[in-house]
C-alpha cells in the first residue's frame, strides 16, 4: 500500500470518529498525517478526507482544501446530522465531489448521520412555541433524537469494511 493522510473537518467530534477508524484499519507505518484539516496540502498522493454538512455540502474548511489538491487520489468521508437516508447522503457527496480540483480522483466515499449539538433540538422546540412553526418540526425533532447514537458501531463497521477493499 501507497503512503496516504487522513485529514478531517470535525465539528462535534463525528468525523474524527470515522477518521479514527480509518486509521485503525489502515496500516501506520504508511501514515504520513493524521489531523484537523489545515491550509497545508498533505504531501501524500492518497488522501482520505473527511468533512461534516453544512447546509448540505461540506464545510468551508473541506472546500477551501478540495480547491487546491492536484493529482490526488482522494477517499471522501463525512457526517451529517439531518436524515439518514442514502439519497440524501448522495446528493451531499454530489455537492462535494464539485469542490474536487479537476486532476484529481475520488476512489471512494463514504456517509453516515451524525448527533448534532443539542442546541440544536433547543431551537426546534422553541420554534413550536410560534403557533405559525413550520409543519415539519416534529420531524425533525425526532430526527434529531434519532441521530444522537451516531455514527454508532454499525456505521464505523461498515466504513471500515469499505476502506479494507
Amino acid at each position: 500500500m501507497e503512503n496516504y493522510s487522513i485529514v478531517f473537518s470535525s465539528l462535534t467530534g463525528n468525523t474524527k470518529k470515522l477518521a479514527e477508524a480509518i486509521y485503525e484499519v489502515l496500516p501506520k507505518d504508511k501514515c504520513d498525517h493524521f489531523g484537523e484539516t489545515g491550509s497545508q496540502v498533505p504531501g501524500s498522493d492518497l488522501l482520505y478526507i473527511g468533512f461534516w454538512t453544512d447546509k448540505g455540502n461540506a464545510d468551508k474548511k473541506t472546500l477551501e482544501l478540495l480547491s487546491k489538491l492536484k493529482g490526488k487520489k482522494i477517499f471522501l468521508f463525512g457526517t451529517a446530522g439531518f436524515g439518514a437516508s442514502a439519497a440524501y447522503f448522495e446528493k451531499v457527496l454530489g455537492q462535494v465531489r464539485q469542490a474536487v480540483a479537476p486532476g484529481n480522483v475520488v476512489i471512494g466515499e463514504y456517509m453516515c448521520q451524525g448527533k448534532m449539538p443539542q442546541s440544536v433540538r433547543e431551537r426546534y422546540i422553541k420554534m413550536k412555541e410560534n403557533p405559525e412553526h413550520p409543519a415539519n418540526l416534529d420531524l425533525l425533532i425526532k430526527n434529531f433524537d434519532c441521530a444522537l447514537s451516531h455514527p454508532d458501531t454499525d456505521d464505523l463497521e461498515k466504513l471500515k469494511k469499505i476502506i479494507m477493499k
